[in-house]
């Protein structure tokens, strides 16, 4: 359960890390001109149940929209992406903007509630039942609260009607059924301000200061979903019913179920648990403003030890609301356009070796339905703020007085024409959670989500209007003259000269003469030929899964796996022998660099000249460091299946290692080592890998000084002979030809010189990990707020190679977690996370690890420390009962029955089947495995490993605290 700080936003400019333009099946940008073709009218639409009246839209055919006699309206979709699964949402028009004064953070407290008793569902026991049923909770039971909306999610692990049934059952308690006792209010309360405990960090109270800077008039800033500390302990059982019941009303409610259920079967569900509800007049939604939009000329200087150093300048105008027409979303097109043409030059100048900024981000936004915000903010190295403040000005002002080209033109549309493509050919494998968020769009009034074959028809009908001249046009009529602006700086430290340092820095950037854009050229892909490909010396398939597998001469393996899972979707995975295995004690940092390899381009492009070359192909570059391989991952096309292969064989055989690739890198280091003590959690994260590890450098963090005296050509030395002749495993899974596959790579990868047959076993570094044998407790400290702390037992387990004992002690943990969740949130009502995992490494001989814990308040380090011990003993004294196991197997065993169901699950197992081929059979038989454990299993393994004596007890508390002890 968590609650949302977000607002709507309209357009919103980003910078892109992507080598190229990345695959956008289901997130093109809007198009629009005249439909030819009317639209199927999809059953039961009526624009006005939806506040869609203006929208020149209509929905397609495959949804079924109602609403009933008392209000409440729903969204059915039938879909099976993943197969025989569901997702069943229930929204309420109702979140914290709602609240009076004295009831700030009660939308949330009354999220909370709905899992603590209903009339036909006792205290406790909602989530048991769904657990049962193999729904876990918070991955697959969870709400969120936000400013106008509360959300109740359920994803249904099979589309059983039973289960369905359950699951709108369980919607209707939540909706008009909810006891709210005072016992159990005063036990959740304590679950609530935990949470609110665990946000409240240097970033939300930054986040507050803006609000209040930004928007001093507004209610907003005065409504935060989480609450504040007096309305939460002041809270009755009493205050919480009343506005649940004045808020939660039919007419407010709206239900969405997508999933492999007939519609009509759903309807009728609904119509028989939600038809009854008794209708209430629905209140009044207040205003999130007032914004005044002559409000400007303000500064604002914020400083905390563990915020980057940025300015911000913005300015706000009146409101304007903006029908979903054909007309709007070809304005939206032209917005879309320049705003990316901007990105992009923006992107060109943090890609440089010493870059005048770190990050930037220019936008034009809604605020609710009171004002329109435009806002330049950019981030800097401390002490550097004038600079980065002066670039980023400068490429806006460049773009509103000057333009774009033809040939940025001609970029970005290419790149729009590739994302809309792609949808179209996925649309008939969508997936669930994409309906869910269209279902949602239409629902909230914002926009009608169309088919992605007519969005893409209409954008090249409406192409021949994007010009410089129009792109422009639009651009300056939609972006807010930043004429005194409000200014907000934050950082460690205030700027030279404070306040008026800043205004007069703005006011030098808008008044100083600029010149135009500079032309930049494009060329043509350089690795197109690889040479001869080298024949294919074996050609099996693995029986159980019939994943193909292919051995060419040169020693590179390829594994394939066709599916009809997601239309025109192929994921790629490459595995390069090396990794971590290249790190040593003297050189722990050896392959430190080797995720950020991509951006250090090719031999013979830039990483910024690969984003022309590539536009509009749905291709990516990525480089990652695992334990012991090099690993490369990318999702593409049919069309574009041969260019992505040759791009990543480049970055394997020529990677450019050229410096710019760290410029940001490098100014993020004294940000990332200022917050790492800045919160329980990070500080909690840097000691326990020093003091789990015996301080071995491998596995701690190096001194500032050790990463700043890193260097690409320090990596190459390091990683070259794993990129030129350790082995290569290929996995391919989707949809694609097979022997077409088999030909592109063996033209690409398949074309480079001979290397390693076989990954390296690397037995020597595999025995070098050890937990260690200074056990007890460790006091940690940290800079954060003085009522946080964090307590987390440790244990030494063991490594993977045991399938048994590794899947018994997964298991266990998840037993442990229900009792500890059991303990600490539902009887102490003292955390609202408390966790308990199991970690057996698959690289290091004998590690692994059992850990227990809570983030809690520190003055409650104790008790929590008595109910963790009283769980171990629980779980060290009897094997547990049939119903806890129950539920804490069901949820995995519904995992292991749909990971076959995504791309992504098959992946796991084709990536490495011929050097990893034991993880096949590992899988096929671990729901075997899981079905035949039992209670005494379980005790044994908690006799054998999660003794007392044993743990590493970890109390990470205020600096203060440490310095008492």
């Amino acid at each position: 359960m968590k609650f949302r700080l977000v607002a709507r936003f309209a357009l919103s400019l980003c910078l892109t890390t992507a080598l190229a333009q990345p695959l956008a099946a289901q997130d093109a940008p809007p198009a629009g001109v005249d439909q030819t073709v009317p639209a199927a009218m999809p059953h039961g639409w009526d624009p006005a149940d939806w506040d869609q009246q203006d929208s020149e839209f209509t929905p397609e055919a495959d949804w079924h929209f109602g609403r009933l006699d008392n209000g409440l309206r729903y969204i059915i979709r039938r879909n099976n992406r993943p197969e025989n699964t569901a997702l069943v949402r229930m929204e309420v028009n109702t979140g914290s903007i709602d609240e009076r004064p004295e009831e700030r953070g009660f939308a949330h407290f009354v999220e909370h509630m709905a899992f603590n008793g209903s009339t036909h569902v006792p205290e406790g026991e909602m989530v048991k039942l769904l657990e049962r049923q193999g729904l876990a909770f918070g991955a697959d039971t969870n709400a969120s609260t936000g400013f106008e909306q509360t959300q109740y999610k359920l994803n249904l692990p099979r589309a059983d009607i039973g289960l369905l049934d359950t699951a709108l059952m369980l919607m209707r308690e939540t909706a008009s059924e909810l006891t709210i006792g005072k016992d159990a209010v005063d036990r959740e309360r304590g679950v609530v301000l935990s949470e609110r405990r665990v946000r409240n960090n240097y970033g939300l109270k930054n986040t507050v200061d803006g609000l209040e800077f930004a928007l001093p008039d507004a209610l907003l800033p005065k409504r935060l979903p989480i609450g504040t500390v007096e309305t939460l302990e002041s809270a009755t059982a009493e205050g919480l019913r009343a506005f649940w019941q004045r808020e939660y009303t039919p007419a407010d409610t709206v239900v969405v179920v997508v999933g492999d259920f007939d519609p009509a079967l759903v309807e009728a569900k609904i119509l028989e648990r939600f038809a009854d509800w008794a209708p209430a007049p629905q209140t009044q939604q207040p205003d999130a403003g007032p914004v005044d939009p002559d409000y400007r000329g303000q500064t604002d200087i914020y400083l905390d030890p563990a915020l980057t150093e940025n300015v911000t300048i913005l300015r706000h105008a009146p409101y304007i609301d903006t029908p979903d027409t054909l007309a709007q979303r070809r304005r939206t097109l032209l917005r879309y356009v320049g705003s990316r043409i901007l990105g992009r030059r923006l992107n060109r100048l943090q890609r440089s070796e010493d870059p005048p900024f770190r990050g930037v981000n220019i936008s034009t936004r809604d605020f609710f339905e009171d004002a329109r915000t435009t806002e330049l903010s950019v981030s800097s190295e401390d002490g550097a703020w004038k600079r980065a403040l002066d670039a980023a000005i400068d490429e806006y002002r460049r773009a509103m007085i000057y333009g774009f080209t033809e040939a940025e033109i001609a970029e970005q549309l290419s790149n729009v024409r590739s994302a809309l493509t792609n949808a179209a050919a996925n649309s008939a494998t969508r997936s669930n959670d994409a309906f869910v968020a269209q279902a949602f769009a239409i629902a909230q009034g914002e926009s009608i989500p169309d088919n992605p074959a007519d969005q893409l028809s209409r954008f090249e009908q409406a192409v021949e209007g994007v010009t410089p001249a129009t792109v422009l046009e639009e651009m300056r009529a939609y972006f807010i003259n930043l004429d005194e602006p409000l200014v907000r700086f934050t950082g460690k430290a205030a700027p030279i000269g404070g306040a008026d340092a800043l205004r007069s820095a703005v006011s030098a950037a808008f008044a100083r003469e600029l010149s135009p854009p500079a032309e930049t050229a494009s060329a043509d892909f350089a690795y197109a030929d690889f040479g001869p490909a080298s024949a294919i010396v074996s050609d099996t398939r693995a029986s159980r899964l019939d994943i193909r597998e292919i051995r060419f001469a040169n020693g590179v393996r390829l594994n394939l796996k066709p599916t009809d899972l997601e239309d025109d979707r192929i994921s790629i995975r490459v595995a390069i022998d090396g990794g971590q295995m290249l790190g040593s004690r003297d050189n722990p940092l050896a392959v430190e660099l080797g995720g950020l390899l991509s951006s250090g381009g090719l031999g013979q492009h830039s990483r910024d000249e690969l984003q022309t070359i590539l536009a509009g192909r749905s291709v990516s570059a990525s480089f990652g460091v695992g334990s012991e391989t090099f690993n490369s991952a990318a999702t593409t096309t049919r069309r574009d299946l041969e260019l992505q292969l040759q791009l990543l064989a480049a970055l394997v055989s020529d990677p450019g290692y050229r410096p710019e690739g760290l410029g940001s890198w490098r100014q993020g280091l004294d940000d990332f080592f200022a917050r790492l003590d800045k919160t329980p959690g990070s500080a909690f994260g840097e000691a326990s890998r020093a003091i789990l590890s015996d301080d071995d450098p491998r596995f701690t963090r190096q001194p500032v000084e050790a990463y700043r005296a890193l260097d690409f050509e320090k990596l190459k030395t390091t990683i070259s002979d794993r990129l030129k002749n350790g082995a290569i495993e290929i996995g391919l899974v989707g949809d694609f030809d097979e022997e077409e596959a088999i030909r592109l790579v063996g033209a690409t990868f398949g074309a480079l010189p001979a290397r390693e047959n076989d990954f390296r076993p690397y037995e020597a570094q595999r025995n070098i990990r050890v937990f260690t044998g200074n056990r007890g407790v460790k006091m940690v400290g940290h800079k954060g707020e003085a009522d946080q702390a964090i307590i987390r037992l440790v244990w030494p387990t063991t490594d993977d190679r045991d399938w048994d004992v590794t899947s018994r002690l997964s298991l266990l943990a998840r037993v442990g977690n229900l009792l500890l969740t059991q303990k600490l949130r539902e009887e102490l009502g003292q955390s609202y996370s408390p966790s308990v995992s199991s970690d057996q490494s698959s690289t290091y001989r004998g590690y692994g690890t059992f850990s227990m814990g809570a983030a809690v308040d520190v003055a409650q380090i104790d008790a929590a420390k008595a109910a963790m011990t009283q769980v171990v003993d629980q779980l060290r004294a009897g094997p547990p009962d049939a119903d806890l196991i129950q539920r804490a197997r069901q949820p995995l065993l519904e995992s292991l029955d749909n990971r076959l169901k995504s791309n992504g699950g098959w992946m796991g197992l084709v990536e490495r089947a011929q050097s990893e081929a034991d993880d096949i059979e590992r899988f096929t038989t671990a729901k075997a495995r899981y079905e035949a454990m039992t209670g005494k299993d379980l005790h044994a393994l908690a006799l054998q490993y999660l003794a007392p004596e044993d743990a590493v007890e970890f109390r990470v508390v205020p600096e203060a605290f440490v310095a008492e002890k």
